[in-house]
């Protein structure tokens, strides 16, 4: 777990980080030491199976990632099994490939260095193999047409220098490649030290390239068969088998819908006039036994051993399970075979005993309504786990319980938004954090206090998705004051939608608090609505009462159609663990109470008011009539106030602590506060100031929680800091020292009242967070009598390993029910794709 520690005394650790997988072919890679690569927009992930856990993220490329590998693969670590360090590489869109270090039993990791660009579009996927500790052999892919193959001389040391050097530039044609593989060429006595490199991409075509290992690789041969793009392609090691001379075989995947696995076999005598046909016969043998290919002494046919039809859909990944290790360096490559299809389906294949037919044994992922096929699945080093990602950004894990025969069952995994997380807002006593995102998904993350993981802490889990909208959610307000949870949410659709917390997402949050918490106790009486269903469109979540759940329930088992006009009825359960993806994108949902119209443009802003009675809103504008904000009222849902001020979209929105005043900012570089008034039957408001604040758009905005000063960020790269006069004008305090970047995010958390003290979370646009510790000077008993100025110091700058990688779009502190000023949370978003939760503690 990452850890900062500043000048100002603040010790910052990562608790949490929440991600959803790039939806990109080759973006995924689980290394024998057990951890998990992927990307996550700009950035690479790490997460563990174990705990379902993402560890970090690593900061470096400024393009979408698109696909990892580590070194030594799992294929290769037997290799190399007391090597401390491990290393990954990366590959993004803009063609930039980078390696990374890892400290094994620290979990330290380091950017080592940026491979020289060479290629002009993005890499599509890279392949490696170890050859001694000290050198790897890796190669890319990209659009660019051209296929490179690198040599890596690693440190023997941590920390120490990492050489790369290009050995071959490879051009492929038109049609670029999208697959790699690279392996040894096996021989009499096992492996030669001559290499085989399998390229396919979109000619349909496998194209096999020879050499040694100082990288001069000429063409051997091309592999005919699969009728559309190869989509994956990997080669096992020498396998042991009766009578024959340790064959290498490779398993290709295509969007033809099937896996074709070929035989690379040593022949004993390489003279061409010995081979088994001519090169003239083009009948059924020559199409089975395939083409010969001589490297130096040695000559190799290739064979199609089987033609595997099972998936519905396109294959997007086959790959070998790893081997398994017997004594010392000795391994046994099983024949076994994992496969991923866009069908939402994951096999394992396997030939039988008696016929070596080869046949799937294994399916799993064909009962989820939510995965929308998968991108590509993975083994576990041992061979006891499969791992998938899908369409929708998720993972899905099953692990093989079975002793006798094989039980694959669902295992827990990390989850999180897979496209740019808009807006975050915290429970009203903190127990779990809101966020809405692009990716048309509204999510719950929380603590799940009986998983005891990092320490003391519990670890925290994804335990409900309320929304699954069908269009992008730019902002969210948890609903304040007593009652039900409730939220309402704002998206492209131009309506507000109110969401209120069904009974099991209420018995399921007692068990993820482990404790009974009275309040939720008292929200469960007179809950009527168990969960909620799916419209046909995707939109409105109907509800679903308790008195008929078992109707459901028998629809569900009755009525397995699956079609636009016919959506299965979820099942609301009472979660007793974390739940899987299957069950969050299905049996989680939160009822809809209320939509909210008037705005003329998609929404973008909401805030709610402390003592949940009104709900502020704004929408995208470019003329003052359509800026107007408007204020509705909790409960009746009815608008009781348009509020004039701004001519351009009002970016961020905020009530006072004491709710009398609302503080707005926009994209016309002026900030403006309403004073508001409740009564009975609505609000009254007056705009009481308006100013032109800084010389570029102002993102961001906060309240003093301890007083009527508040902060306003802008992309000219400030924060000032205001005051409110008399309740009727406005002075500026004073004005921070310049940030690096535009700031797009506050958040204002109260210290030490008696003085006035809080600490001034700011976000930039390139990810970075700082925190600033500010104290004013209004006379107090507890500070003297006299006006002390007001004082901004640095506490801590993130390290950038604990921050976001692009864009913070908001930043919110934890209300913590213990009072603890010492012991702070402080969640945030971004447009990485990521949620993260800090704890800092403060001297």
């Amino acid at each position: 777990m990452a850890s900062s520690v500043g000048d100002g005394g603040v010790e910052v650790e990562r608790v949490f980080i929440g991600a959803g997988c790039n939806r990109i072919v080759n973006n995924v890679s689980w290394g024998p030491s057990g951890m998990v690569a992927f990307g996550a927009q700009n950035a690479v992930a790490i997460f563990c199976p174990e705990n379902a856990q993402i560890l970090t993220t690593l900061p470096g490329h400024k393009a979408v990632v698109n696909c990892t590998q580590w070194l030594p693969t799992s294929k290769d670590a037997f290799k190399v099994q007391d090597l401390q360090m491990h290393h990954l590489l990366s590959g993004s869109a803009d063609g930039v490939i980078m390696v990374w270090e890892v400290h094994l039993k620290q979990r330290e990791w380091r950017h080592v260095l940026q491979v020289p660009e060479m290629h002009k579009k993005g890499v599509t996927c890279l392949t490696g193999m170890m050859t001694s500790h000290t050198v790897a052999i890796f190669a890319s892919s990209s659009s660019d047409g051209i296929v490179l193959v690198w040599e890596m001389v690693l440190p023997s040391i941590a920390g120490g220098d990492c050489k790369v050097s290009c050995l071959e530039s490879l051009s492929v044609g038109s049609k670029p490649m999208v697959t790699l593989s690279l392996a040894e060429l096996p021989g009499d006595a096992g492996c030669t030290g001559d290499l085989v490199l399998a390229m396919g991409g979109l000619d349909q075509k496998i194209h096999l390239y020879c050499g040694d290992q100082t990288g001069k690789f000429v063409r051997a041969c091309e592999l005919k068969g699969h009728t559309d793009w190869i989509r994956s392609l990997d080669f096992s090691l020498p396998v042991c088998l009766e009578n024959e001379n340790r064959p290498l075989f490779l398993v290709s995947s295509s969007q033809d819908r099937s896996i074709r696995i070929w035989k690379i076999m040593a022949h004993v005598s390489s003279a061409i006039s010995e081979l088994p046909y001519k090169k003239e016969d083009i009948g059924l043998t020559s199409y089975i036994e395939g083409p010969v290919f001589v490297i130096r002494s040695a000559c190799y046919q290739v064979s199609l051993e089987s033609l595997l039809v099972g998936h519905e859909d396109w294959v997007y990944s086959a790959e070998w399970q790893p081997p398994l290790m017997l004594n010392g360096s000795e391994y046994h490559q099983p024949m076994s075979i994992l496969s991923a299809s866009m069908d939402k389906t994951m096999m394992i294949w396997r030939p039988e005993r008696t016929t070596g037919i080869w046949v799937n044994v294994v399916t799993v992922g064909e009962l989820s309504h939510s995965a929308l096929g998968f991108y590509g699945g993975h083994w576990a080093p041992d061979g006891e786990s499969i791992l998938a990602h899908s369409y929708g950004g998720s993972f899905h894990m099953w692990r093989n319980t079975g002793t006798d025969s094989e039980n694959w069952q669902l295992k827990k995994v990390p989850s999180g938004h897979f496209a740019s997380v808009s807006d975050i807002a915290w429970a009203r006593s903190g127990e779990y954090l809101l966020s809405v995102s692009h990716d048309q998904t509204t999510r719950i993350f929380a603590p799940w206090r009986n998983e005891i993981c990092l320490g003391s802490k519990a670890s925290w889990h994804e335990i409900a998705r309320p929304q699954v909208h069908g269009h992008d959610i730019n902002c969210v307000a948890i609903i304040q004051g007593a009652g039900n949870h409730r939220f309402v949410s704002g998206a492209d659709e131009k309506v507000a939608r109110v969401f209120e917390a069904p009974l099991s997402f209420l018995k399921s949050l007692n068990y993820a608090i482990f404790q009974k918490s009275s309040c939720i106790d008292d929200f469960q009486e007179g809950v009527q609505i168990l969960g909620a269903n799916m419209s046909a469109l995707g939109l409105s979540q109907k509800p679903i009462y308790v008195h008929a759940v078992n109707e459901a329930c028998s629809r569900l088992h009755n009525d397995m159609s699956d079609s636009l006009e016919t959506i299965p009825d979820a099942v609301p359960t009472v979660l007793t663990e974390p739940p899987v993806e299957e069950q969050l994108a299905w049996h989680t949902l939160w009822p809809e109470s209320h939509k909210l119209y008037g705005h003329g443009n998609e929404l973008f802003s909401l805030c709610c008011d402390h003592e949940g009675k009104l709900v502020a809103s704004s929408c995208k504008s470019q003329s003052a009539a359509v800026a107007e904000i408007w204020l509705w009222q909790v409960g009746s849902w009815k608008a009781v106030g348009r509020l004039q001020a701004h001519s351009l979209t009002v970016t961020q929105m905020e009530f006072s602590h004491d709710d009398s005043f609302l503080l707005s900012v926009s994209r016309d570089r002026q900030f403006s506060v309403f004073s508001v008034k409740k009564s009975g039957e609505g609000a009254s408001h007056q705009l009481i100031a308006k100013q032109e604040a800084h010389k570029r758009i102002i993102w961001a905005c906060s309240w003093n929680p301890f007083g009527h000063e508040f902060a306003t960020g802008s992309r000219d790269k400030t924060v000032k800091i205001w005051a409110i006069e008399d309740g009727s004008s406005v002075k500026q305090l004073m004005t921070l020292p310049q940030f690096r970047d535009s700031v797009t995010a506050l958040s204002w958390a109260g210290r030490d009242a008696a003085c006035n003290a809080g600490l001034l979370a700011v976000g930039m646009d390139n990810g970075l967070i700082e925190l600033w510790s500010l104290s004013s000077g209004r006379p107090t008993t507890g500070c003297g009598s006299e006006l002390l100025p007001f004082t901004a110091v640095l506490a801590v700058r993130f390290d950038p390993f604990l921050c976001h990688i692009s864009t913070v779009h908001r930043l919110a502190w934890r209300n913590l029910d213990d009072g603890d000023s010492r012991v702070l949370q402080l969640a945030s978003c971004g447009a990485d794709h990521c949620v993260r939760v800090f704890e800092l503690h403060c001297c």
